[in-house]
C-alpha cells in the first residue's frame, strides 16, 4: 500500500477470514489504483509530503468524523487509540498545510458501514509503516518531525484487533455487501483526494 491493507495470516477460521478476503477482492482494483496516484509523492521533499498529508486528511477527517457520528466509540472501546484526526492535524499545522475536507455520503454509517470503513482506515496502518520509513530518510528534519500521522498505533496491534473483533461480527449476505460498499466507498474518498491533490 499506500493506503490500504495487505495480506496478513490471521490464526482464526471462520467468518472475518472470509469477509476480510472478500473485502480484499472488492477493494483491489481500488487499492492498486491508489497505490500507483500515491506513488507520485517524493515523501522526503517537503512540499510533496504536505500535499500528501493533505490529501490524506481530506478524506481521513471526514470518514473519522462519520464513525463517531455512528457510535464508532460504543462498538470499539479503543476508538480513542485509534483515531488519527489529531496526529494528522498537528503533521500539518507544523508543516503550514491546509485541508480541504471532502463530503461523505449523507447516509449515516450503520454496524456493517463502520466496519468496512475501518477495513480501509485500519489496514491504512500496514502501509503507513513503510511509508514512515520514507519520510524518516528525509534530509528535512520538518519533516522527520511531521510523522504523528504515519507512526500513529506503531506497535499496539491495533490492525489485527480489528480484524478480531471482525471475526465476532455476525453476517449476513446484506450485511458484507453493506461492508464491501462502505469500504468501496472510502477508497473512493482516498482517491478523489489525492486526485485533487
Amino acid at each position: 500500500m499506500l493506503l490500504a491493507p495487505v495480506s496478513v495470516d490471521h490464526p482464526h477460521a471462520g467468518n472475518a477470514v472470509g469477509i476480510r478476503d472478500k473485502l480484499k477482492a472488492a477493494t483491489a482494483v481500488a487499492h492498486h489504483a491508489l497505490d500507483e496516484r500515491l506513488s507520485g509523492f517524493d515523501l522526503t521533499a517537503r512540499a510533496h509530503y504536505r500535499r500528501f498529508l493533505q490529501a490524506s486528511a481530506a478524506a481521513l477527517l471526514p470518514l473519522e468524523a462519520a464513525l463517531r457520528k455512528a457510535g464508532v466509540a460504543a462498538m470499539f472501546e479503543d476508538w480513542p487509540l485509534r483515531t488519527r484526526s489529531t496526529a494528522i492535524t498537528a503533521d500539518l499545522n507544523q508543516l503550514g498545510g491546509t485541508v480541504n475536507l471532502l463530503p461523505v455520503p449523507s447516509e449515516p454509517l450503520g454496524r456493517c458501514g463502520v466496519l468496512g470503513t475501518l477495513y480501509v482506515l485500519e489496514g491504512s496502518r500496514l502501509g503507513a509503516a513503510y511509508l514512515m520509513r520514507v519520510a524518516a530518510a528525509s534530509a528535512d528534519p520538518r519533516v522527520r518531525a511531521a510523522t504523528r500521522y504515519l507512526c500513529h498505533g506503531s506497535g499496539q496491534g491495533l490492525w489485527r484487533g480489528f480484524l478480531d473483533r471482525l471475526e465476532r461480527e455476525p453476517m449476513s449476505a446484506d450485511d458484507e455487501r453493506t461492508t464491501i460498499v462502505s469500504a468501496q466507498q472510502a477508497f473512493a474518498l482516498f482517491a478523489k483526494a489525492v486526485e485533487a491533490a
